[in-house]
C-alpha cells in the first residue's frame, strides 16, 4: 500500500470489470478497444501525477479498477472531462451491444452490495 493513501472510497455504481470480463469473453477486439482507451488514460494520469494504487478499495475484486483514476482525472484534467464526455457514451454504447440489460442490471446490485458491504464493515 502507498505511504500517501487516500482515505475515501471512489464512487462505484457499476462493477465495470464485470462487464468488461464479459465483452471480452464474447468478443475478440473488445480488449484491444479497451486498452487504447485505458493506454491513453494511464498516460494522462502519469502527467497529472495520480497514482490509482493511492486509493482504497471496496473489495478485493475491485484491485486494477480504474474507476479510482477515472474520478481523479475528473477532478483534475479539464481535458479528460471534455474526451470523457465524447468517449464515454460510445464505449457505454459498444457495451450495451455486448452485454444484457439483466448483466448489467446484476453488475449495477452487484457494485451496490460491494459499498453497503464496505460500509457496514466501517461501522
Amino acid at each position: 500500500m502507498n505511504a500517501k493513501q487516500i482515505d475515501e472510497y471512489s464512487i462505484c455504481n457499476t462493477c465495470t470489470i464485470k462487464l468488461v470480463n464479459l465483452c471480452c469473453d464474447r468478443k475478440w477486439w473488445f480488449y484491444y478497444f479497451r486498452l487504447l482507451l485505458i493506454t491513453g488514460m494511464r498516460i494522462m494520469a502519469a502527467w497529472h501525477r495520480i497514482d490509482p494504487r493511492d486509493y482504497k478499495v471496496r473489495s478485493e475484486g475491485c484491485y486494477g479498477c480504474i474507476r479510482f483514476m477515472k474520478t481523479a482525472l475528473k477532478e483534475k484534467s479539464s481535458t479528460f472531462r471534455f474526451l470523457n464526455d465524447r468517449i464515454n457514451p460510445v464505449f457505454d454504447k459498444v457495451v450495451g451491444k455486448i452485454v444484457t440489460k439483466e448483466e448489467i442490471r446484476e453488475a449495477k446490485d452487484f457494485a451496490k452490495s460491494k459499498t453497503q458491504t464496505a460500509e457496514d464493515n466501517e461501522r
